[in-house]
């Protein structure tokens, strides 16, 4: 469950003291306790109800090009600033019945999908009845990371993210699986990037079964092992064959392994590349290879 972090101050600020703020205040992402500190800050920013429609006004007129630039993210997410190491944005969560969600589908806002964060960050309810969810917490150092494996998670409790309340998100611990709000909500995020981010994984979970189902992690590295092998030559190999076998993550050496099985068609190739996985006393590359084994080779 994320951390319930009191604020009753009633004064409001703008975005540019709110930036103002981060930049002098010796942000760190990486620390949830530097992530707390900033929590009167982004309670005076949500206190502010004129402060998003004018952001938002202003975007429109400019044919939203600091968006197109900015915002990598779907189209319920507004990024407000972007500094280093953090970013601050508005998403916004429509209910079941709006008709963005019936053309859409619920999956486009993430609803119904239980997953973790391999960032934290601090959200509030900035407008609206707020978007539910059902949390969860689980022990990230006991998992291995792999579709199907077991993990004991614990159901904490359903609550909606109501106007004013904070909740500080803790990486690799707290699961969630969000539901519609009754009508159009929107919060606040700010939010910790670090490139540590990318090397560890999120999670999407099996609730009933209590179990990993899938990775929600990207490896920016997979296409391009991909490529090295069709276009590199002998050098493209070596590389390759190298982070399959030396590379600190189990997640990049198994994306080695799947670009060099799926580089030959020798069947018995496949199959002894993806055994040498299962063997590995890596925990994840031996459990998303005894996957792949089992299933599709």
């Amino acid at each position: 469950m994320p951390l319930e972090l009191d604020c009753s101050d009633t004064e409001a600020i703008g975005l540019e003291e709110f930036v103002d703020a981060l930049e002098s205040g010796r942000f760190d992402p990486c620390d949830e306790d530097s992530l707390s500190s900033f929590v009167p800050s982004l309670k005076k920013l949500a206190n502010n109800s004129a402060f998003l429609p004018e952001f938002i006004l202003r975007e429109l007129e400019n044919r939203c090009g600091d968006q197109a630039r900015q915002n990598r993210y779907g189209i319920q997410v507004v990024m407000l600033h972007a500094g280093a190491g953090y970013f601050v944005r508005a998403n916004f969560w429509p209910s079941a019945g709006d008709s963005i969600t019936r053309a859409s589908g619920r999956h486009v806002f993430f609803y119904d999908l239980p997953h973790d964060h391999n960032f934290s960050f601090l959200t509030v309810g900035y407008a609206g009845p707020g978007y539910w969810s059902d949390y969860y917490d689980y022990d990230y150092g006991t998992v291995a990371g792999y579709p199907g494996e077991a993990v004991p998670l614990r159901f904490v409790e359903r609550s909606r993210l109501k106007q004013g309340r904070m909740l500080l998100y803790r990486a690799h611990r707290d699961i969630h699986r969000q539901l519609p709000p009754n009508s159009l909500s929107v919060s606040l995020n700010l939010v910790g990037s670090s490139p540590r981010s990318g090397w560890s994984d999120q999670y999407r979970f099996d609730l009933d079964g209590k179990r990993i189902a899938g990775l929600l992690t990207t490896m920016p590295s997979a296409m391009l092992m991909r490529l090295a092998l069709a276009t590199g030559g002998e050098t493209g190999r070596a590389l390759v064959d190298d982070f399959a076998l030396r590379h600190p993550s189990d997640h990049v050496r198994y994306e080695a392994l799947s670009a060099l099985v799926e580089d030959t068609d020798s069947p018995d190739l496949k199959r002894r590349l993806l055994e040498q996985g299962v063997d590995d006393p890596g925990r994840q590359l031996s459990g998303l290879c005894r996957n792949r084994l089992n299933h599709r080779v």
